[in-house]
């Protein structure tokens, strides 16, 4: 069998990057070790940036069309009672978004059915192949491999590929469950989460609703650490007894849907890239589940590579593109990895006096707006910047000759766009085929701004700002 694109991976990040050379009309084929899909949901929502990359291919409102509202709380930084305000970074989704993995997946597996993109199930990669021209995996040729495959990747280990960092210090649960009664203390409603609770039989938790006030994520550990290893199953029991030792008896289990263990453990490979194969998402980078950043991370990471892969079979790639997604997504991530560790200090349900302490400032500086708006981009991934761009395109409110629309809606198809408001029309070249040219006007603040030039993944290129001419940006990044 021959394609362009192999995928290994059919979670979020390996479907997001199906689907973005999808659009771009690159062949492409997701090889999935698990003959089924999870039902649990190892991860509960999305961040803002992450809502805004799905708002720009035109996927956010259909996946949340039978979903859990939007939440109404900003997100939280090491659970300190501060809400996180994302409204600053002009952003249409200023809070994080109620979203199970699952019904993610599920959401994107559909898309690709509907465009004839194989997710073939049941096959593990033992072996990767690779030469000067291309990748082989089990019979299958492309030229190109990308790793999805979490943070037990085959294909990490079947290369060698180190993955450093430090080995998990804790041995936690996330269940996905529905409860038969519960006390006053449980949350309910879209956003709400309990504290970690500071006494309660030797256990801390997370608890929130997934789906109206009948399914919820559950988090939960012992203070001491102790946890049976990884690949234990979660029995009822375990999880009845926690849920008793921090809720009391009249919380009791209803149907415990699905469960997983997990650890604190933080690893990153040292490139993103190993020849013709490149690593995304957990087969990337792993981290503590606090803040919600997993599933963000892998998404942004397959909408930055997926046009670049892209653009080289297509032909039209300029020199150093496909480098750039190391150079661009490695810092990020290792930022995230910075972050989620602090937290996890700051967090511990073990806390002594001296921490107490340190949270009573980090609280403090929370409620300072300019702390807040830092924290909050952060947290968010609304701040990202790359070296030698601008920052993500706000997502304006535009006229053009075609009537009413958004920045947004303009990027659908998957291609960078040029975004005239002075009226006047710029020329791009013989590359139209993936960069469109629009004029519009708007009544936004674009600081006197007559022009822009946006990726495809939504990051400013150039302005008629910057000292560099169009041209210029125009063969950097297209070629």
């Amino acid at each position: 069998m021959r394609t362009e694109i192999i995928v290994v991976g059919a979670g979020p990040t390996g479907l997001m990057l199906a689907y973005e050379l999808t659009l771009a009309g690159v062949p492409v084929v997701v090889l999935e070790r698990e003959r089924a899909r999870s039902p649990q949901s190892r991860a509960g929502g999305l961040q803002p940036r992450t809502a805004e990359v799905l708002d720009l291919r035109g996927l956010l409102d259909p996946v949340l069309a039978d979903a859990p509202s939007r939440n109404a709380h900003g997100g939280h930084f090491a659970m300190l009672p501060v809400e996180l305000d994302c409204r600053p970074w002009r952003t249409r989704h200023p809070y994080p978004v109620t979203l199970p993995q699952a019904r993610l997946e599920a959401f994107l597996e559909q898309r690709l059915f509907g465009q004839g993109v194989p997710v073939l199930r049941g096959h593990e990669v033992s072996a990767v192949e690779q030469d000067a021209d291309g990748v082989t995996v089990g019979g299958i040729r492309g030229s190109y491999l990308v790793a999805c495959d979490g943070a037990h990747s085959s294909v990490r280990a079947a290369l060698g590929v180190p993955f450093p960092g430090r080995p998990g210090r804790m041995s936690a649960v996330a269940a996905d469950l529905t409860l038969a009664s519960r006390s006053d203390t449980v949350p309910t409603g879209h956003g709400h989460f309990s504290q970690y609770p500071r006494s309660g039989g030797g256990y801390f938790t997370i608890l929130h609703p997934l789906d109206g006030d009948e399914r919820y994520r559950l988090l939960f550990g012992k203070l001491s650490g102790d946890g049976p290893d990884r690949e234990t199953p979660v029995a009822a029991d375990e999880v009845c007894e926690a849920l008793l030792a921090v809720y009391g008896p009249e919380t009791k289990l209803g149907e415990l849907r699905a469960a997983s263990r997990f650890s604190d453990a933080v690893r990153q490979v040292e490139r993103y890239r190993e020849g013709r194969v490149f690593f995304a998402g957990d087969a990337a980078h792993i981290h503590a589940p606090i803040g919600g950043q997993g599933v963000n991370l892998g998404v942004q990471d397959a909408v930055n590579l997926g046009w670049k892969l892209a653009a080289d079979v297509r032909g039209w790639a300029p020199a150093g593109l496909l480098d750039s997604y190391h150079d661009e997504r490695h810092p990020v991530a290792a930022r995230v990895l910075a972050h989620t560790r602090a937290q996890a200090v700051l967090t511990n349900p073990a806390q002594d006096e001296e921490l107490a302490a340190v949270r009573a400032l980090a609280t403090e500086l929370l409620r300072l707006p300019d702390t807040n708006r830092y924290i909050s981009g952060m947290m968010s991934g609304l701040d990202i910047q790359y070296p030698g761009l601008g920052p993500r395109m706000i997502d304006l409110e535009l006229t053009t000759e075609a009537g009413p629309t958004r920045v947004s809606r303009l990027m659908h198809s998957g291609r960078g766009l040029l975004l005239s408001f002075d009226g006047r029309h710029r020329a791009v070249g013989d590359r139209s085929d993936r960069v469109g040219h629009v004029r519009a006007k708007t009544d936004e603040d674009v600081d006197g701004v007559e022009a822009l030039l946006i990726r495809p993944d939504g990051y400013i290129a150039w302005s008629t700002a910057d000292r560099t001419p169009l041209e210029a940006a125009l063969t950097r990044w297209f070629g």
